[in-house]
């Protein structure tokens, strides 16, 4: 009887889960914050192709803004979705407040698709990031983010299809080339 009391307990408290605390199947499960205040789901892109990035203004990569700007540019009318978020646990590169940060990146480099409020992704790292760095979400390349301008290509479904570190511009040909090969399905 005890056994059976126990078994109602835990499985009726499993059943009451909210959906906050439900885990995080798909990357269209999370709610993030863009840099204007206002809540996102991103169950808003799917069906795109989305580059989600972790962005700093005073960073030696900080000129891939550029690269990323052309991509959007060029790729956004097919389905291209680019996604930054702005981080200052690596080198304490982006001090700025989300005003500030808008600015600098609209400003300096033109600057169109979606940025986000700061974020944590080193040290207890935002959900976002704990799913992406995830070996269920990620079996090929999990681990923890290690710098900024760490990108990750999300497909047209919703799976990670590719992780490039810091030092791999938006522009290469690998890059490029998957990127390429997710906006060509449908």
């Amino acid at each position: 009887m005890r056994l059976f009391l126990i078994s109602c307990i835990v499985l009726g408290s499993v059943s009451t889960m909210s959906k906050a605390q439900e885990p995080k199947k798909s990357i269209y499960d999370f709610q993030v914050t863009s840099i204007d205040g206002k809540k996102v789901d991103l169950a808003k892109y799917k069906g795109k192709v989305l580059v989600i990035v972790n962005v700093a203004s005073e960073c030696g990569y900080t000129d891939q803004y550029k690269a990323l700007q052309a991509l959007y540019a060029k790729h956004g009318k097919d389905g291209l979705a680019i996604l930054a978020f702005p981080c200052n646990d690596f080198g304490a590169q982006e001090p700025g407040n989300e005003a500030k940060i808008k600015e600098f990146a609209k400003k300096i480099y033109g600057v169109e698709f979606d940025l986000f409020s700061k974020i944590k992704i080193g040290k207890d790292p935002a959900p976002l990031y704990k799913f992406l760095t995830s070996k269920d979400a990620n079996p090929k390349k999990p681990g923890d983010v290690t710098w900024n301008f760490e990108k990750f290509i999300i497909g047209r479904d919703g799976a990670i299809v590719g992780r490039f570190l810091s030092d791999v511009e938006p522009d290469s040909k690998d890059f490029q080339d998957l990127l390429r090969k997710e906006l060509e399905k449908k």
